[in-house]
């Protein structure tokens, strides 16, 4: 009957970390699977336990850091907004924050623009660097000349 307990436990471990994928009951499937086998070979219900509980820790302790920086390590792809930051563009509108006007064309699109500090004005035809994006708007400063 021990080893009902251990599968039905190791299958709502599965089930929760396919669910949630957030790598946290993986390792404590790995101890009720160590369990599970143990109770199949008639092991004392304690050793059973003891063995959930260090098979548990070592997993988590041991993997999950490495499992961690293999699943951030994924290099991440920037979208097409993104690849506009580090680019130039012309105002074709004068850019006025506390007036929240501004306008710049960028790769043939009409794009709202602020500029990177409030009180500097930047007046239309002048090329400008894309710093950030904040929503549908860019942020941009006055393109150094050289």
């Amino acid at each position: 009957m021990d080893a009902m307990y251990w599968l039905i436990l190791l299958i709502v471990l599965v089930v929760v970390e396919i669910i949630t994928l957030g790598l946290t009951t993986i390792w404590f499937a790995g101890g009720a699977l160590a369990a599970f086998v143990l109770a199949m070979l008639d092991v004392p219900p304690v050793i059973q336990w003891a063995v959930f509980c260090v098979v548990s820790l070592v997993l988590l302790f041991g993997t999950r850091p490495w499992a961690l920086r293999f699943f951030n390590s994924q290099k991440q792809e920037k979208t097409n907004v993104d690849s506009l930051i580090g680019k130039t563009a012309v105002v074709t509108a004068e850019i006025h924050n506390l007036e929240g006007r501004g306008e710049v064309l960028v790769n043939g699109l009409t794009w709202t623009a602020r500029a990177e500090n409030d009180s500097e004005v930047i007046s239309g035809d002048v090329p400008v660097e894309i710093i950030a994006v904040e929503g549908v708007k860019l942020i941009v400063r006055k393109k150094k000349e050289g």
